[in-house]
């Protein structure tokens, strides 16, 4: 009689101890929003230009991060996001408020978050739980708002940069295209979801 063998067990995947390092990283961003708007407050532009800039590369990197080594994580995904709308509002509203960028390109920056926001609220509320998937247009308008942030700054601080009125425009078209987006794609995921109920 022959007795097969038990199938060799492999050991299971050693969890790196980096693993949370994107979620540091976006912490981090979330602590820079206070002297970032300290120094905005007070018109230290360069100190504010160099806070923004590591804000800015912060975000490029803890997004990789996540992806090379497979890191993401629900939390990480909110705290990412959280971090991004904290430091982007600030620095237009403060900016706004000192007169170096136009009110009605904040109050559409603004205007497009609050409506994300409520829209997230609402499918919490009337659905159940959601999962941030960012769509390319809204990545694409998270960097132009960057961008221009960047811009502003750097002409403020007195070095050679783009003039920022030709990001205006397109920071609120992409603005006002991805809070529609947001809105028609969520709101047919809703529909559909209703309707099978």
């Amino acid at each position: 009689m022959v007795t097969a063998m038990p199938a060799a067990s492999h050991p299971p995947t050693p969890v790196s101890p980096w693993r949370h390092l994107p979620n540091a990283i976006s912490m981090l961003r979330v602590l820079l929003v206070a002297p970032i708007c300290w120094e905005l407050l007070h018109r230290h532009w360069s100190y504010a230009l160099a806070l923004v800039a590591v804000a800015g590369v912060s975000d490029g990197l803890d997004g990789f991060l996540a992806r090379h080594y497979g890191w993401q994580s629900r939390l990480g995904g909110m705290l990412d996001a959280i971090a991004d709308k904290l430091l982007l509002i600030s620095c237009f509203v403060i900016l706004a408020w000192l007169g170096e960028v136009p009110l009605w390109l904040t109050l559409i920056v603004c205007g497009r978050d609050l409506v994300i926001a409520s829209g997230a609220l609402f499918w919490r509320l009337l659905i159940g739980r959601i999962d941030p998937q960012p769509s390319l247009l809204s990545k694409a308008c998270t960097l132009m708002q960057i961008v221009y942030l960047l811009a502003v700054l750097l002409a403020l601080a007195g070095w050679p940069a783009p003039r920022p009125a030709l990001f205006v425009w397109l920071v609120a078209a992409l603005c006002i295209g991805s809070g529609l987006d947001y809105a028609l794609r969520w709101s047919y995921r809703a529909w559909r979801i209703r309707r099978a109920h």
